[in-house]
């Protein structure tokens, strides 16, 4: 069973662009995430996010705390997020920077953690223990 739901940037930049392609997705994928338990957000979700935002305030009030928990960084997860980079890198993986997906899916293996994403695949491959809600799942 899981503490919540962390919600990949993706799904949250859908909502705020309104993604012709993605929006009603992400909408009804996170009322439901939101449904059953707390919906979570970490730093690095926070700054992929704010680029989509001017003012602080703004992205403040689009991620307000009530609808969703700021969790820290865990320290065991930047270990994990590492060893999957590595795995990543041996697979031949040519993704410019892939570190802040991994460590935003070894934040959700290790605080036991669903991940809300649209891309579960490159999820799936490194955490594999990790109850992903996407498309395909």
């Amino acid at each position: 069973m899981t503490t919540g739901t962390l919600v990949d940037s993706n799904v949250l930049l859908d909502i705020f662009t309104e993604d012709a392609v993605w929006l009603e997705w992400s909408s009804t994928a996170l009322s439901a995430a939101a449904e059953d338990g707390p919906l979570v957000i970490n730093p690095i979700v926070y700054a992929e996010v704010s680029v989509r935002f001017t003012r602080i305030e703004d992205l403040d009030d689009a991620l307000a705390p009530e609808d969703f928990r700021r969790a820290p960084l865990p320290w065991t997860a930047g270990f994990l997020a590492g060893k999957a980079f590595l795995a990543y890198r041996r697979n031949r993986g040519t993704a410019p920077t892939p570190l802040p997906d991994l460590y935003i899916g070894a934040h959700a293996a290790v605080d036991d953690l669903a991940l809300l994403t649209r891309d579960p695949s490159r999820y799936r491959t490194y955490f594999p223990r990790v109850q992903l809600r996407g498309p395909d799942s």
